[in-house]
């Protein structure tokens, strides 16, 4: 018998059926999720340290190198978003003291600084207006001036639309004894990156962007010469759950008997397992030409209706997520409000240092086709009739 009156009764809103609206996902992401990928989800659960389970784990990592284009034995799954992957690369890494470069030109980089400075690295922001990216002279500036241990650069920053160019990046680095860590999040599966041509240390990436999984788990892979910094450093990390050691073991990255670190997310890990599959049996290049088609069709659509793209070099244009100048009397918030109350589209405003400069629209992934692009631009052009707008 209880021996209590419950004091809390049950919410009347668990008692009615879950309803989803029907919404296009045009903002940086999440994307909408393949029939496929949905129907993984729906599959059931099996123990997390079956032999079937550490089946599908494997084939995981094996896609993961696909799509980061890397040998690296040390790759794997973080149960967490994107910011847990950032987060699990810098606690692994870095130690107190440790000099720490950040290419600040968004709000990754700011959140890389936060992360940074939280576990007592000496932390040195290259910082840059919203829309720059990086030279490999001013690069170079800041490992000479700072000598770190770990530099940081945002490839796809979803705040700005910016595409950051890496060839170079990670020969510089190791020149001057030091890695090169890059967010990925919102570029693999959408533009070309080669993480082992291109000299990257770490890389790491989410699985609800161009990857088209759902939010709530990251990938992540380590070179050797990450590994060794890592195993050789002097303190444990901060954190038992990203412990890569551990994680590693989890993973069977390390040749020894897994043991159980934690419950990962086993139907987040199929549908994982299953946008990796879909990409390889597309074709890791097919899928960076749809991206780059769809986005050329989409900038042309808006410069059609007199938008101006944000990022003025058609070559630092992330094909991923287009950044849009919010024209000139309107308010932001009235034409993403209108999109989506008249045509069940979600696009975006900006993040971070743009916000209110920018408007935010993402192909990603499932949703990068030509139709989509009418149906927003379509959207768009009657929020411009329609939304308010203040005389200059």
């Amino acid at each position: 018998m209880a021996s209590h009156k419950l004091l809390v009764h049950p919410p009347k809103a668990l008692l009615k059926p879950l309803s989803i609206p029907n919404r296009l996902l045009l903002g940086p992401g999440p994307s909408n999720l393949a029939p496929r990928i949905m129907a993984a989800g729906g599959l059931q659960i099996i123990g997390p340290m079956s032999k079937d389970m550490y089946q599908i784990m494997d084939e995981i990592k094996e896609g993961i190198r696909y799509v980061f284009q890397t040998r690296n034995p040390l790759t794997l799954v973080i149960s967490g978003s994107a910011h847990c992957a950032l987060e699990a690369a810098l606690v692994n890494v870095l130690e107190p003291g440790d000099s720490f470069l950040v290419g600040a030109n968004g709000i990754w980089g700011q959140r890389a600084v936060d992360i940074g400075e939280r576990m007592g690295a000496r932390v040195h922001p290259m910082t840059k207006d919203p829309g720059g990216h990086y030279t490999l002279q001013e690069v170079e500036e800041g490992l000479a001036q700072h000598k770190p241990v770990l530099l940081f650069l945002t490839h796809g920053e979803s705040s700005t639309g910016v595409l950051q160019p890496l060839d170079g990046f990670g020969e510089l680095c190791h020149r001057y004894k030091c890695l090169l860590l890059v967010d990925s999040v919102v570029s693999v599966g959408g533009t070309p990156v080669y993480m082992d041509q291109q000299g990257i240390d770490i890389l790491y990436s989410g699985s609800q962007k161009a990857l088209n999984a759902p939010p709530g788990t990251s990938l992540i892979s380590f070179s050797d010469k990450a590994k060794k910094k890592m195993y050789s450093r002097k303190t444990k990390p901060f954190s038992f759950y990203l412990d890569i050691k551990w994680l590693a073991n989890f993973w069977g990255c390390d040749d020894q008997p897994r043991m159980y670190h934690h419950t990962i997310p086993i139907i987040s890990l199929y549908s994982l397992r299953e946008s990796l599959a879909l990409i390889a049996e597309q074709g890791l290049e097919n899928s960076w030409r749809k991206h780059r088609e769809a986005a050329a069709y989409l900038h042309g659509r808006l410069q059609a209706l007199g938008l101006q793209l944000f990022v003025k070099d058609p070559a630092l244009r992330l094909p991923t997520v287009t950044t849009v100048a919010v024209p000139a009397g309107y308010d932001w918030r009235d034409i993403v409000s209108y999109v989506m109350d008249h045509f069940d589209i979600e696009i975006m405003g900006g993040l971070g240092p743009p916000t209110g400069k920018v408007l935010r629209i993402g192909l990603l992934g499932y949703n990068a086709t030509h139709e989509n692009v009418d149906r927003v631009t379509e959207a768009l052009r009657a929020a411009l009739q329609h939304c308010p707008k203040k005389k200059l």
